[in-house]
C-alpha cells in the first residue's frame, strides 16, 4: 500500500471523571503517581479507529482489525497526533502527546474475517449482587455477561462527539461508532464485580458488521487468563458482541489491570 496519510489530530477528553473507575479522577490518580485522572483506553482506541476508516470506509466497519497497547498515561486536553504507517496492507498507528507514544497498535482489512459460533459463547447474564472484587471474580475459564444496551441516534451522536470523530459515514449511514464495542468490554469487568481503581492496557478488535443505529448490544465473554505481573493483578478476556441478540458485530480480546500493586497490597 503506497498511499500516505495525513496526521489526525485529536484533544483527548476524559469522559469518566465521574465513573465508578477512580483512576479517572485527577485526586484517586495522583495517589497512583499519575498527573491526573487518565482518559481511558477505550476512547484512546475509538481515536486510533479513525485513521482505518478514512482509508477504507464502510470496509473497515465490516470486517477490520485494530489492535493497541496503551504504554503512557494521556490527560484531558492533551493535544494528540496520529500517525499511521502503510506497511504491506496494514496500518501501523502511533498515538502520540507530549512528546511520547502513549498508544501503539495497527488496523487491517481482512479478506475473510473468522465466522463466530455464537452457541459457543452462552448467554450469561451480569452477578445480580456485586461484591468486591477477589481471585473468583474473574477465575480463569469463567463466564462474564452484560446488561443489553439500545443505541439510539442521540446516543451515537453523543458518543461521537465524546470521542471527537466527525467522520460523516456514521451520520450519514445512520451507524454508531465502533469504539462503543469497547465500553462494553469494559461493562463486562464492572457489571461483574466491585473494582478499586483500575486501568485498561490492551485490546484486540476483529469488527465483523456494523453497528446501524437501533441496535441493542450485549457482550459474552470468558475469562481466558488471571494473572500477577509485577505485583499487579491481570486479567485478560476474549469476547463476542452481539446486536440484536442473534448477530456477531466483534471478537475482542481485552486486557485490564484489575488491581494495580498499590490496591492489591492495600
Amino acid at each position: 500500500m503506497s498511499q500516505q496519510f495525513a496526521a489526525y489530530h485529536v484533544q483527548a477528553y476524559n469522559t469518566a471523571k465521574d465513573s465508578e473507575n477512580k483512576m479517572h479522577d485527577d485526586s484517586v490518580a495522583r495517589q497512583f503517581g499519575f498527573a491526573g485522572g487518565l482518559v481511558t483506553g477505550v476512547d484512546l482506541l475509538a481515536y486510533m479507529i479513525h485513521l482505518p476508516v478514512a482509508r477504507w470506509g464502510r470496509d473497515f466497519l465490516e470486517r477490520g482489525m485494530i489492535e493497541a497497547r496503551f504504554l503512557k498515561p494521556v490527560y484531558d486536553g492533551d493535544d494528540l497526533t496520529l500517525d499511521a504507517a502503510p506497511d504491506t496492507g496494514v496500518l501501523k498507528l502511533d498515538l502520540k502527546g507530549r512528546g511520547q507514544v502513549c498508544a501503539s497498535g495497527s488496523a487491517s482489512l481482512l479478506d475473510h474475517p473468522p465466522s463466530i459460533d455464537l452457541s459457543a459463547y452462552p448467554v450469561t447474564a451480569p452477578v445480580a449482587d456485586r461484591r468486591p472484587v477477589d481471585a473468583q471474580s474473574y477465575a480463569t475459564g469463567k463466564w462474564l455477561g452484560v446488561a443489553p444496551k439500545p443505541w439510539s441516534a442521540s446516543d451515537a451522536t453523543a458518543y461521537a462527539s465524546d470521542v471527537r470523530d466527525d467522520e460523516p459515514i456514521y451520520a450519514r449511514d445512520g451507524l454508531v461508532h465502533p469504539g462503543v464495542i469497547q465500553r462494553l468490554m469494559n461493562r463486562l469487568l464492572v457489571e461483574n464485580a466491585v473494582l478499586g481503581p483500575w486501568i485498561h492496557v490492551g485490546s484486540k478488535m476483529q469488527l465483523l458488521s456494523t453497528i446501524a443505529v437501533g441496535d441493542e448490544l450485549t457482550a459474552r465473554a470468558r475469562v481466558t487468563d488471571a494473572y500477577d505481573k509485577k505485583g499487579h493483578q491481570f486479567v485478560e478476556l476474549d469476547a463476542v458482541v452481539v446486536a440484536n441478540g442473534d448477530r456477531a458485530v466483534a471478537q475482542c480480546h481485552h486486557i485490564a489491570i484489575t488491581q494495580p500493586r498499590q490496591q492489591a497490597a492495600a
